[in-house]
C-alpha cells in the first residue's frame, strides 16, 4: 500500500522530466532550422546585391564607409593627398579673401605703418604752440599739410601778422628741428594746394610707399594714422565717401585736432592721401587730400609707383 503511493508521485514527476526534456530539445531543433532558414535568405540577398553592383560602373558605385577620420602621411602627399603647403596655400587665400571683402588690414601691417608717422609742432611769433602730424618720406623728408608749417590767411581773409618761427618733429623722445622746402599754392587751409614737404637729418624710420593712383572710389576701406589731440599717434578707419570740386574727398573717420598732415593709407598699407581738415564742429566729416605726384616732385629719389594688380578669381 505504501509503495503504491510512493510510485505514483515518482511516475509522475518522472513523466513531466521526459516531456519537458523532449520539449526543449524540439524547440532547439525547430530554433536551428528557423535560423539556418534566415542565413540562407541573407545569403541570397548579399550574392544579389552583389551580382547588381557589379552592373554598374565603378565611379557610380555607393557603398557604406566608416566614418574613422585619417590622417595624411607623407606617402599619401607623394601620391596625390593634401599636403601641408596646400592647406597653408588654401589658408592664405581665404584670409585674403575675408580681408578685402571686409575692408581689413593685417595689425601687424598697421603697427608696422604707425612708426613712420611722428608728432609735429610748430612755433609761431606770437608764442603759440600748433601740433600737428608728418608722415616719412625717407632721406629725412616727410609730408605733412602747409597751414602746420607756414602761416596762412586768416578766416577774414586778411593776411596775418603771425609767423612760424621754428618748426620741429618729435624723434625718439626729442624734439629735432625741420626746414620746410615745398610747399602747395595754398593761402587758406582745407584747399587742394594744402601740402607741405619738410627735411629734417636723417632718422631711422620705415619710408612709406606712396601710390599716387588710388582710384578714392565710392565705399573704399581707408585707414587714418595722426596725432590726436597731441596724444601720439592714433589709428581710426573709415571709408570713401565723395570727392569735392575742390580735388579733395569727403570721409567719415575721426577729424580730431592734430591729425592733419597725418596719413591715409590703402588696404595694402600705401600712403594714398593725408588728412587736413573737418566740418565744423563735427570731428567725424574728414576731408582727405590725396597724393599726387606733384607733392613728392623734390624727393630725390621718387619714382611714380605702379598700381597694384587687381586679384582674379581661380576657376
Amino acid at each position: 500500500m505504501n509503495l503504491r503511493r510512493v510510485g505514483l508521485p515518482l511516475s509522475l514527476v518522472a513523466t513531466a522530466i521526459v516531456c519537458f526534456t523532449l520539449g526543449v530539445a524540439r524547440s532547439r531543433h525547430d530554433e536551428a532550422a528557423l535560423r539556418a532558414s534566415y542565413d540562407a535568405k541573407f545569403d541570397a540577398i548579399r550574392a544579389e546585391v552583389r551580382s547588381e553592383l557589379e552592373k554598374v560602373p565603378k565611379a557610380d558605385r555607393v557603398v557604406p564607409a566608416g566614418t574613422v577620420g585619417q590622417l595624411t602621411t607623407r606617402r599619401d602627399e607623394a601620391n596625390g593627398g593634401t599636403s601641408s603647403s596646400a592647406r597653408a596655400h588654401m589658408v592664405a587665400e581665404i584670409k585674403e579673401q575675408l580681408q578685402s571683402e571686409m575692408g581689413l588690414l593685417p595689425v601687424q601691417l598697421l603697427r608696422d605703418r604707425r612708426s613712420s608717422f611722428v608728432e609735429l609742432y610748430s612755433y609761431d611769433n606770437l608764442g603759440k604752440t600748433n601740433y600737428g602730424t608728418a608722415g616719412y618720406l625717407g632721406h629725412g623728408y616727410f609730408i605733412t599739410v602747409k597751414h602746420a608749417v607756414v602761416a596762412l590767411r586768416d578766416e577774414d581773409e586778411r593776411q596775418s601778422t603771425r609767423k612760424i618761427t621754428s618748426i620741429k618733429i618729435v624723434y625718439r623722445g626729442k624734439e629735432i628741428p625741420a626746414r620746410v622746402v615745398d610747399t602747395g599754392d595754398a593761402d587758406v587751409e582745407v584747399h587742394s594746394g594744402d601740402w607741405a614737404v619738410i627735411h629734417t637729418k636723417e632718422v631711422d624710420l620705415p619710408a612709406l610707399h606712396v601710390d599716387t593712383s588710388f582710384a578714392y572710389d565710392f565705399a573704399d576701406p581707408i585707414f587714418r594714422l595722426g596725432n590726436d589731440y597731441s596724444k601720439g599717434i592714433i589709428l581710426s578707419t573709415g571709408y570713401v565717401g565723395q570727392r569735392t570740386a575742390n580735388g579733395l574727398v569727403t570721409c567719415l573717420t575721426d577729424g580730431h585736432p592734430g591729425v592733419s598732415g597725418g596719413g591715409v593709407l590703402d588696404q595694402h598699407g600705401d600712403l594714398v592721401g593725408i588728412p587736413i581738415g573737418r566740418m565744423q564742429g563735427d570731428y567725424r566729416f574728414s576731408f582727405i587730400l590725396p597724393i599726387r605726384a606733384e607733392m613728392l616732385r623734390r624727393l630725390p629719389s621718387y619714382e611714380p609707383s605702379e598700381p597694384h594688380a587687381v586679384a582674379t578669381d581661380v576657376q
